[in-house]
């Protein structure tokens, strides 16, 4: 019998259908019913989905909001620290007002929540701003208690501190809450949220006590309103959105969607959410049963409509404080909000759904076309850029070859000129430094005002500028000599205490460009180890290069704005520079009693800084080590300078011993007169034959710590580029920082 065969009847069919579903015809009508297919299911997909999109994205943007509040109140209540760490400086009831009041207005001024500041002593005297009621204006009072009644004087800042009104109070500081608190606590205390008199706005305030010993100094208060704190809420994340903030009790901090009620503002109390007769409000009330510690939504049923609810708690320290605030944000979203996508697309799937079907074909021969297109154009541009890299190689007058460092500025590179084959190094502003057009001025300027000093200095000891340009793409540029050497900060730390006589050699040198450097009216104000360069130039060796002149001044230039002209943001940067306006300029470890205070300076305070680098070259550490800056600038400006001699091992001749002292006298008039008679009281101390610094040991110290360095190859994405005045290439793979042969910018 033969084997049973497969049937083939089916197979004409199938190939009828391949066919066609191939053909022109079939291909017209199954492409709109797949459409119409997929349309119908993705409509139904999407209307669940956008619902579920909108909630997300809702809740999404929620948690972001939340985050961003409890970053800004943490960070605003942050700054209680070192207000009150600058209010302590003036905790004297001898000083006179008008030496406290600019800085009283300083510390007020430009801070986001700092309402008020006040220092309060034990006589009753107390010294704060206030916020005029009628004007907005801020005011300084000074209150003087007597046997029956409080004499306060108002001061006002427009045209010079100057007296605007006195009137007689009962006001007595020492009866104050934050007073008893801080006192019984002996130590910093936050007191509960309160309501202020006049604006009827809700505050908090710290207070701290001031102690010498067992004696009670002042007390420092900084009063913080909440609802400037709070005062981004009032963009709700969403069109229709409500937010507020509130405390575990249940006082409302800030609702700007509502006014204030009027029996709330005539009894001065904080606000509780049954004061606004909200519905929406109390339906949340009524859904948080306890404390919340971390981000919550509720969906809540109120009588004018549904509502997304996002609580969320605001965390953060209390300047300095570890307990964690106990407010929280709220916003009130209402679902028709979040639900308008899902509506409109409803109402639209028709019109949409039907026409796909019209131009789905089209559609489709037209994204093929246009994606051949962009592959022609993403090849052309290809082409292009390779064309103007390769050209870029061969413009400029320098050529960029390896990175030497960043800073919080801008850039240092190491370069060649391209027909001089002649080394130097260019400092370039970084494009994102610019972006902030409230601070580019400002950095174009402190650049600008870099380059210029640089070059009117003709030392041997400053460092030298080349040239100075703006590129057309905008970018700022000088071209430096580069440095062959390591700075006075690292020559310590790498390599201990260093001999009397290499000392008195390096500072002689360094005498000689601030001689220069004064004598033309400029003070560098941050003379430190760092900016201080120990080179090899040629058959040379320890050849000393002042450097970073980014923040001097002219004497006769009013020292706020100065300050003021430095005053940028330093945004990841770790500078260890007081910059902020309205207060100190210069590197806390080496600073001048009277710099430190922001009182005028002169060219003794460079000295005085000077006086320092010469005990951190002989001791190995600082003058005053202390653990934070405020430590280290109230030593300077307070404690007496310790014994040298104790603390250096080898050789060191009394005269040596008796200038160092001399330049860190608290007092200017007490320090050498200028820098060449520090040369001179240098050149004249008398060095034996078995302790001086000769040639000869130079040269060894050199060859046995710092070999010469090989040429570092072009690296990094802006290798290769070439700078010329008024030119750039099209890489813009070159931003802005600074640092010279291992030498940290502290721009």
């Amino acid at each position: 019998m033969r084997p049973s065969q497969p049937s083939l009847a089916g197979a004409p069919g199938t190939e009828r259908i391949g066919r066609a579903l191939a053909s022109p015809t079939g291909v017209l009508i199954l492409l709109p019913l797949l459409v119409l297919a997929v349309g119908v299911t993705v409509l139904l997909l999407g209307r669940s989905a956008t619902r579920d999109a909108s909630n997300s994205m809702a809740r999404r943007q929620l948690a972001a909001q939340a985050a961003d509040v409890q970053h800004d109140v943490a960070f605003a209540l942050d700054q209680a620290e070192p207000l009150l760490a600058s209010l302590r400086a003036f905790a004297d009831p001898a000083v006179p007002i008008e030496q406290v009041a600019a800085q009283l207005h300083d510390l007020c001024v430009g801070r986001p929540g700092v309402a008020n500041v006040s220092i309060a002593f034990p006589n009753g005297v107390m010294r704060g701003t206030f916020l005029e009621p009628a004007t907005g204006e801020l005011r300084l009072q000074e209150s003087v208690p007597g046997a029956a009644q409080t004499q306060r004087t108002n001061y006002g800042f427009v045209g010079g501190v100057h007296v605007v009104g006195k009137e007689v109070t009962t006001y007595d500081p020492r009866t104050r809450p934050h007073w008893l608190a801080a006192t019984r606590a002996k130590q910093r205390v936050w007191m509960p949220p309160r309501t202020f008199f006049t604006s009827h706005k809700t505050g908090l305030t710290v207070a701290e006590p001031i102690y010498n010993g067992d004696q009670l100094v002042a007390v420092t208060t900084v009063d913080f309103d909440v609802t400037e704190l709070s005062a981004f809420v009032v963009r709700a994340p969403f069109e229709g959105a409500r937010t507020l903030m509130f405390a575990a009790d249940g006082t409302i901090l800030a609702y700007p969607a509502a006014q204030v009620p009027e029996t709330a503002m005539k009894e001065n109390r904080l606000l509780r959410h049954e004061d606004f007769a909200d519905p929406a409000l109390e339906a949340l009330f009524s859904r948080i049963e306890g404390p919340i510690g971390e981000l919550a939504f509720f969906e809540l049923h109120a009588p004018d409509g549904d509502y997304l609810a996002s609580v969320a708690p605001v965390g953060g320290k209390r300047g300095g404080i570890a307990a964690p605030l106990d407010w929280h944000l709220a916003t009130l979203v209402p679902e028709r909000v979040l639900l308008g996508p899902t509506h409109r697309l409803e109402k639209q799937s028709l019109l949409a759904s039907g026409g796909a079907l019209a131009i789905a074909l089209g559609v489709a021969l037209m994204f093929a076309w246009n994606l051949i297109r962009m592959r022609r154009a993403v090849t052309t541009a290809r082409a292009q850029a390779r064309t103007a890299e390769a050209r870029a190689k061969e413009l400029g007058s320098y050529r960029l070859v390896g990175k030497l460092g960043t800073g919080g500025m801008g850039e240092v590179w190491r370069a060649e000129h391209r027909l001089l084959a002649r080394e130097a190094a260019i400092k370039i502003v970084r494009a994102e430094a610019l972006r902030d057009p409230s601070y580019a001025p400002r950095i174009r300027e402190r650049f600008r005002r870099e380059a210029q000093t640089l070059a009117a200095m003709r030392s041997r000891h400053t460092i030298a500028l080349y040239d100075y340009g703006v590129t057309d793409d905008g970018t700022f540029f000088y071209v430096m000599e580069l440095l062959d050497g390591l700075d006075l900060d690292k020559l310590v730390r790498h390599h201990g205490a260093q001999p009397a006589a290499r000392v008195i050699q390096l500072l002689a040198q360094a005498c000689q460009s601030l001689a220069e450097a004064h004598d033309a009216g400029l003070l560098h104000r941050d003379i430190k180890p760092a900016n201080l360069m120990m080179c090899r130039a040629a058959d040379e060796v320890d050849v000393v290069k002042l450097l970073d002149f980014g923040i001097v001044h002219t004497i006769t230039e009013p020292l706020a704005q100065a300050q003021e002209l430095v005053a940028l943001p330093a945004a990841g940067t770790d500078s260890g520079r007081l910059t902020a306006a309205g207060s100190t300029v210069g590197t806390p470890g080496y600073i001048a009693p009277e710099q430190a205070i922001g009182v005028a300076v002169d060219a003794r305070a460079d000295l005085y800084a000077l006086g320092c680098v010469a005990w951190w070259l002989l001791a190995g550490n600082e003058v005053y080590p202390r653990p934070d800056e405020e430590a280290a600038i109230r030593s300077h400006a307070q404690e007496p300078v310790p014994a040298l001699r104790p603390r250096v091992r080898g050789w060191l001749p009394d005269a040596l011993d008796e200038l160092v002292h001399a330049l860190l006298a608290k007092s200017p008039a007490d320090r050498p007169r200028d820098a060449r008679a520090v040369i001179a009281a240098l050149r004249a101390i008398s060095i034996p034959a078995e302790h001086a610094w000769t040639d000869a040991r130079a040269h060894a110290w050199w060859v046995a710590h710092k070999p010469p360095e090989k040429k570092t190859q072009p690296t990094g994405p802006g290798a290769g580029r070439m700078i010329v005045a008024g030119t750039t290439t099209p890489d813009e793979g070159i931003t802005l920082g600074a640092k010279l042969s291992s030498r940290r910018d502290n721009a």
